[in-house]
C-alpha cells in the first residue's frame, strides 16, 4: 500500500469516527468540537472507540453476539499494540493515535472489560452498592478522558483527578438516563444498587430472586436522587480542583456541562427518568442554548 492511499484511509477512518461520534453522542461531539485543533482527532477516536464499546450490546440482536463484539474489541485493542493491522476504521485511527501519542493500553482495556463484565450479567442481576456503580462510571468514562489528556501530552494530577469525578458524574448520570430504555427493553431496571433500592422501598423478592420495583414511581424518584446527588459531589470537587488544573486541560474536562445539564433536567423533572422532557433536545433543553452553555465555558476557560 503507497503512501497516499494509507493516507487517504486514515483520512476517511478518522472521518468515520467523527461521525460515529455525531450521530451516537452528540453532546461529547459538540465538546469535542471546543478543543484545539492539535488534539481533536485524537480524542475523536477514542470516543469513537467508546461509542463502539458502549453500543454493542445495544445494537445485537442476541446479548451473546453483543458479548462476542466486545471481547473482539478487547482482541483489537492487543493486536493494535501489537502493530497489527485491523480493518475496521475505529481500529486504523486508534492504531495511528497509540503510535503517535503513546496512549496508554491500560485505560483502553480497562474501559472494555468493565463493559464485558456488565455484559456478563444477567439481566435480572442488581448491583449490591453504589460504589460498583461508580467504578463502573470511572472504568467506562473517565478512562476516556484520562486518554484524552495523555494523547494531549497533558501531565496533570489535578487534571487527572478532576477527569476521574467528572467521568464518575457522567457515568452515573448516563445510567440513570437510560433507566426507561432498559425497563422498556428488558422490563427489568438494572442500574439502581441493592443498597439504595432496599432503602426506598424499591427491592422485592420473587421466588429467590430480586428485583426492582418500576411500580413505586415515587420510591424510584427517591433513589434517583439519592444517586444523582452522589453524581453531584463529584462535579462539585471537579469545580474545586480547577483552580490548580492546567488551562490546557480544562477543554478536555468539557463533559462536566453535558453532565450539569442532565442534573438541572432530572431537577426540573423532580428525579423522574420517565418525564418525557429528558428526551427533548439535547440532554433535556433546546440544542442552542446547550451550544451556548458550552460555547460560555469554553470561552470563560471553565468547565
Amino acid at each position: 500500500m503507497n503512501s497516499a492511499s494509507t493516507s487517504s484511509g486514515l483520512r476517511a477512518a478518522f472521518s468515520y469516527c467523527v461521525q460515529q461520534v455525531r450521530n451516537y453522542d452528540y453532546h461529547h461531539y459538540l465538546c469535542l468540537l471546543e478543543l484545539p485543533p492539535n488534539m481533536r482527532k485524537a480524542a475523536f477516536a477514542l470516543r469513537a472507540f467508546n461509542v463502539e464499546t458502549s453500543r454493542a450490546m445495544d445494537v445485537a440482536s442476541d446479548p451473546k453476539i453483543g458479548l462476542m463484539r466486545l471481547l473482539w474489541w478487547k482482541e483489537a485493542i492487543d493486536k493494535i499494540f501489537s502493530n497489527k493491522l485491523i480493518e475496521h476504521p475505529v481500529t486504523r485511527a486508534l492504531a495511528s493515535v497509540i503510535s503517535e501519542h503513546k496512549v496508554s493500553k491500560n485505560w483502553l482495556k480497562r474501559s472494555v472489560d468493565a463493559r464485558i463484565n456488565d455484559a456478563n450479567r444477567e439481566v435480572t442481576d442488581i448491583p449490591e452498592t453504589l460504589e460498583e456503580l461508580e467504578r463502573y462510571a470511572e472504568d467506562t468514562a473517565s478512562t476516556i478522558l484520562y486518554s484524552t489528556l495523555q494523547s494531549g501530552y497533558i501531565r496533570s494530577t489535578a487534571a487527572d483527578h478532576a477527569a476521574s469525578h467528572i467521568g464518575k458524574a457522567s457515568g452515573l448520570l448516563l445510567l440513570l438516563k437510560s433507566l426507561p430504555y432498559h425497563a422498556n427493553k428488558n422490563g427489568h431496571i438494572p442500574y439502581i444498587p441493592a443498597e439504595v433500592a432496599e432503602k426506598h422501598g424499591l427491592l422485592v423478592n420473587h421466588s429467590g430472586q430480586r428485583e426492582i420495583r418500576a411500580d413505586s414511581r415515587e420510591g424510584l424518584c427517591n433513589a434517583v436522587f439519592e444517586m444523582a446527588s452522589v453524581a453531584n459531589a463529584h462535579l462539585q470537587k471537579a469545580q474545586e480542583l480547577r483552580g490548580t488544573v492546567p488551562a490546557e486541560a480544562r477543554p478536555v474536562l468539557l463533559p462536566a456541562v453535558p453532565a450539569e445539564v442532565i442534573l438541572d433536567t432530572l431537577r426540573r423533572a423532580q428525579f423522574d427518568v420517565f418525564d418525557p422532557r429528558l428526551t427533548r433536545g439535547i440532554l433535556g433543553i433546546p440544542p442552542l442554548w446547550f451550544q451556548l452553555k458550552l460555547k460560555w465555558y469554553s470561552w470563560r476557560g471553565k468547565y
